[in-house]
């Protein structure tokens, strides 16, 4: 916002627009109650003389501070419409230099991407190339556009303002913190309206995911690495304004995968996951196939590859359904689980 356009919205306005601002204007001892239709200059116009030298306003100081403040806290929100249609990937090299051979890569808002590969291939390298939105200055010297565009150094490199959200293979909390309070504790931090009712449905989107339940009161560190993970999953999914997620291999997460890739695609994000799995690798719209560290080919999933997937779906399930039951200290019997 620039000086001008903040000098002359009414105050009412601006609070509508950046919410913050209201804790600022109290903050400072400005006395705007009442006053919610005035703009800022307005304001100072009608304020006694005595009440600002009461009460020590420097009304130039005060602009000044107010227009960094909304600027500070503006980059700490991603916008709904930063990614509005797609991620594009263009070739680098292999580990050995030579050139990788296909023309561009293009990904779309709700497409599932999976990523696979030999152990130590490149997949998670490529996932870094997505997440910095590399230009040519990575070890793959590959270029990675959002929205058709080379995004400028501080989109790229600010903590704050990450178009990439990336889920790693180990969630560890250290926050002494119940997942109630840590929910609360990211809601509050990203200013949502009906605050509590954004903490039930991450909640409940969690233990749904989750192979087994947790409660609000649950410390964050006592969770099980699934849990951590479906925490993480339906707070990033819901909560989370960046527009793209990288997940490194959930197979190993202890988490419904199909109800969390549904949700993260439901929530319209672009989802990038690096997989051994090949009921995650089919489930994505296409893979990408990697070796010697660069992307040797894209391969659409196909109608018979899908059907594939629902037999290996159907045998899952059958193995679910046994790991629950030695968990819980019941024997497996041919009738009853086969």
């Amino acid at each position: 916002m620039d000086k001008n356009t903040l000098l002359n919205i009414t105050i009412g306005d601006l609070f509508l627009k950046h919410p913050y601002t209201k804790d600022f204007f109290i903050d400072h001892l400005i006395p705007f109650e009442g006053h919610e239709n005035y703009s800022i200059n307005k304001l100072f116009e009608v304020i006694d003389e005595e009440i600002i030298e009461d009460k020590a306003i420097n009304i130039e100081l005060f602009i000044n501070n107010i227009l960094e403040y909304i600027d500070l806290m503006s980059s700490y929100f991603v916008s709904e419409n930063v990614v509005e249609n797609k991620v594009t990937i263009f070739p680098g090299t292999y580990k050995d230099g030579t050139a990788e051979t296909f023309d561009m890569i293009e990904i779309s808002k709700g497409e599932i991407i999976s990523i696979v590969g030999p152990t130590g291939s490149g997949k998670s390298r490529l996932l870094a190339d997505i997440e910095w939105a590399a230009n040519l200055d990575t070890p793959t010297k590959r270029k990675v556009l959002i929205n058709g565009r080379v995004l400028e150094p501080h989109e790229r490199f600010s903590a704050s303002n990450k178009l990439v959200a990336q889920l790693s293979q180990n969630m560890n909390f250290v926050m002494d913190l119940t997942v109630e309070e840590f929910l609360d504790l990211h809601a509050t931090s990203r200013m949502v309206e009906d605050k509590d009712d954004m903490v039930n449905k991450i909640f409940a989107k969690a233990n749904e995911l989750a192979g087994e339940g947790f409660s609000k009161n649950t410390p964050i560190t006592q969770l099980s690495g699934g849990q951590s993970r479906a925490l993480m999953i339906a707070d990033t999914a819901i909560l989370s304004k960046s527009p793209i997620i990288l997940i490194d291999e959930i197979e190993n997460a202890g988490i419904d995968r199909k109800k969390a890739l549904e949700l993260l695609v439901t929530e319209e994000k672009i989802v990038l996951m690096s997989t051994h799995d090949p009921i995650l690798a089919l489930m994505g719209d296409k893979r990408i196939v990697i070796n010697n560290g660069g992307i040797e080919k894209v391969i659409d999933t196909t109608d018979e590859e899908r059907n594939i997937l629902t037999e290996l779906e159907s045998l899952d399930d059958t193995m679910m359904k046994m790991r629950n039951r030695l968990r819980y200290g019941k024997k497996l019997t041919f009738k009853e689980d086969l």
